[in-house]
């Protein structure tokens, strides 16, 4: 494996903003990242889960990668989410999006059809061999019904090119496995366990609050990656309860509703994700009032 750490920090897992028709809001996607640079955001995934990639056509998924590349324009990383649950199309996509110029690709675990530990291996693989830049790999097992076993990650740490993984597993003991036995870069996959995860060693996180509080989640990092874990842990143990409200529903619906009410015009998600119940948007609310968001 390289020692390649693509970031340090918080990455931000982006949200696809959308027209009233539903289309991609170009405009404002260029608009969000300059916001999240210049409120030291450390990297830009676009297209993750957050991005609402699933719902996203493979023309306007290639397209916001151009354009998040255009745009940030060498200012930090981008990490292009190309993951699919067919080989030959994540190997199409991941060629592509390193032929439009992101640093480094986010690979999530086939979902639906899964697959066996043997054949994430083959998978995995597939898609390294097809390109030259790093690969985080992506372990949210809630969402795909598929998880990367520690055995497989010690397998798959082995291609120069695979140099880290998202882990959103939601096992911290599972996370410390994975330090402890390979040499990958570990990011949090869920903002509620940044500190646990880079307490570990873990080299930071890719965030959905960030696409609120920036800077805070940020500067949660950096206390993180200096040592001074006890303000590390007061940050994390203050935005809990706004983190919390940002998965009240499924992701990215809760942060797009934030986002929306704090001014944003982001847009609503793409069916079959529909805006949330009045209560959860009152919840949503009364957390962006508390810390001053709105």
């Amino acid at each position: 494996m390289s020692d390649n750490t693509v970031f340090t920090g918080a990455a931000v897992a982006i949200v696809t903003p959308m027209h009233e028709d539903g289309s991609v809001n170009y405009d404002k996607l260029g608009e969000i990242i300059d916001a999240q640079i210049n409120s030291s955001t450390d990297a830009i995934v676009i297209c993750g889960t957050t991005g609402e990639s699933a719902t996203l056509s493979g023309e306007e998924h290639m397209e916001c990668i151009r354009y998040a590349v255009e745009k940030v324009n060498k200012r930090v990383p981008v990490i292009a989410g190309t993951g699919s649950n067919d080989t030959a199309y994540a190997v199409e996509m991941s060629a592509d999006a390193e032929k439009v110029g992101v640093d480094a690709l986010l690979l999530v675990t086939p979902y639906y059809n899964k697959t066996s530990q043997r054949g994430l291996i083959t998978h995995f693989t597939a898609i390294a061999d097809a390109v030259n830049i790093p690969i985080i790999l992506y372990n949210v097992p809630s969402r795909t019904g598929c998880k990367i076993e520690i055995s497989t990650y010690k397998e798959l740490a082995k291609h120069k090119n695979i140099v880290a993984t998202k882990e959103a597993c939601g096992d911290i003991s599972f996370v410390a496995e994975i330090a402890a036995e390979t040499d990958l870069a570990i990011y949090s996959g869920n903002d509620s366990e940044i500190l646990p995860i880079m307490s570990l060693g873990g080299k930071g996180v890719i965030s959905v609050a960030s696409n609120i509080i920036p800077k805070e989640i940020h500067d949660l990092t950096q206390y993180a990656l200096k040592g001074d874990y006890k303000t590390a842990a007061e940050m994390q143990l203050k935005y809990l309860s706004l983190i919390k409200a940002l998965f009240c529903d499924v992701n990215p619906i809760p942060v797009k509703e934030a986002m929306n009410l704090m001014g944003m015009e982001v847009g609503e998600c793409r069916l079959p994700l529909l805006k949330p119940e009045e209560s959860k948007t009152e919840l949503i609310k009364s957390e962006l009032k508390k810390f001053g968001l709105v």
